[in-house]
């Protein structure tokens, strides 16, 4: 798909800090928006994230752990 493949172009042009920029921005956005949830709703959606972040962060550390290991 045409879109992952200029992602991919993107992210190999950039370097960590640029990264981490991208992920200020999201995490900004990310928080305005949670900022706009019903208050009946907030304790579903804080479960939901903090499963999304447990999955994600788990393959993203062991790598990390793998690359500092070769090093």
């Amino acid at each position: 798909m045409k879109l992952f493949d200029i992602a991919n172009q993107y992210c190999k042009e950039s370097s960590w800090k640029t990264i981490a920029a991208l992920k200020f921005c999201l995490l900004s956005l990310g928080m305005a928006i949670g900022m706009c949830i019903p208050d009946g709703m907030k304790q579903t959606i804080l479960a939901v994230c903090v499963a999304v972040f447990i999955v994600t962060c788990i393959p993203l550390m062991k790598k990390l752990f793998d690359i500092a290991g070769r090093k």
